[in-house]
């Protein structure tokens, strides 16, 4: 007869910690491109290839997202984010196997072989460290003032993005009486999340005009990424209704928007008018203007999108540009660009399936096609 773990002793402090922990109910949730793309940067600002944003639990560390590290969690003793949320700052080690606070750490002086880490703790307003945004290498270094200060800045766009959900749900709460009150709810919470997201991209746009070289084009390209997701939360809330859109409406208020990026072409937004549940309407919009936005990139003048309903009778949503073409060897599902990754992910949330080639069978121009829904 096995005999049960120890439980170990919780402080009233620790408690309640904890409970504030809970209260944002983000333990093992899905993962999130908002949080994936701030690791992501953290890297870069770092030129460092490990950054997680990790909330430690009463036995675990738990990785909300893990840039670089294919690990979702670690028990809580050796990790060294259970002594960063000790800290009211940035807490570094940048030679751990020379430092006596980390010398004999079992992700140190073992097979992992950590040697520099810097973590900025996750604070809520009322004063909880509920985890930290760090960054991690298996290199010594050291870390610049203004690389610490962007890190903390990163740390405090994490919490906005954690309180912002706290805030949705919340009003969720209060908003479930009435088929009314549930369309004057989502407009609400879509309203915020918009003027959230404004903020977080401006936050980042001023970011990159601080640094230069590569985390200044990655802190560029997050800000672009996020505002687009920005404007498709509003484009949704100016919809009269927001439990089934006009997909095709909507499609053409995104495409107004990205016609800019295109040298002196334009959009073409053509098929039938489609009601929507607003589940996928969302996602397609991401999705128009992640193709559109590298079909600019690739020399692209004129760009058609389709929606349509495929001879299965599944939906098609259709993306066609005329710029240079796919590589020979493109793969969407190893390619090392932000761009596809998020593509990829969001045609997973659809629990769709996603084709490419070009248009008229020869090298030019590129065709992405999305098939969803029954």
């Amino acid at each position: 007869m096995t005999s049960a773990a120890k439980v170990l002793p919780i402080s009233d402090a620790e408690a309640k910690r904890l409970a504030a922990l809970r209260k944002y109910d983000i333990l093992d949730s899905p993962p999130d491109g908002a949080f994936d793309r701030i690791t992501a940067v953290a890297a870069s600002i770092f030129s460092a290839p490990i950054s997680i944003i990790s909330l430690v639990d009463h036995d675990r560390i738990w990785f909300k997202s893990h840039h670089g590290l294919d690990v979702e969690e670690i028990g809580r003793d050796p990790g060294l984010c259970a002594s960063a949320i000790m800290q009211n700052s940035a807490w570094i080690v940048s030679n751990a196997k020379a430092d006596p606070r980390t010398l004999a750490n079992p992700l140190v002086a073992g097979e992992f072989g950590l040697k520099f880490y810097v973590g900025a703790p996750l604070r809520t307003h009322d004063g909880f460290n509920l985890g930290t945004l760090c960054v991690i290498d298996r290199t010594p270094r050291e870390a610049s003032e203004t690389q610490i200060a962007q890190l903390t800045d990163l740390a405090s766009v994490v919490m906005d993005q954690m309180e912002l959900r706290l805030s949705a749900r919340s009003t969720v709460a209060k908003l479930q009486k009435t088929v009314v009150e549930k369309e004057m709810m989502a407009k609400e919470v879509d309203h915020r999340v918009k003027n959230s997201l404004q903020l977080v991209s401006s936050l980042l746009a001023v970011q990159s005009r601080n640094v230069g070289g590569e985390a200044s084009e990655q802190l560029s390209k997050a800000a672009s990424r996020v505002s687009a997701v920005g404007r498709a939360h509003e484009h949704l809330y100016l919809s009269d209704s927001i439990g089934t859109v006009d997909c095709l409406n909507y499609l053409r208020r995104v495409c107004a928007d990205l016609s800019a990026l295109l040298d002196g072409g334009g959009i073409v937004v053509e098929g039938s008018e489609v009601q929507m549940p607003t589940k996928y309407v969302v996602p397609l919009g991401l999705i128009v203007t992640e193709l559109v936005t590298n079909a600019a990139k690739q020399g692209a003048r004129n760009v058609t999108v389709s929606l349509a309903v495929d001879p299965s009778g599944r939906n098609a949503l259709s993306v066609t540009d005329d710029g240079k073409g796919l590589p020979a060897d493109f793969d969407p599902a190893v390619t090392r660009g932000l761009g596809m990754k998020v593509i990829s992910s969001l045609v997973s949330r659809l629990k769709g399936e996603m084709t490419f080639g070009a248009p008229g069978g020869g090298g030019r121009g590129a065709r992405f096609t999305v098939l969803f829904g029954a």
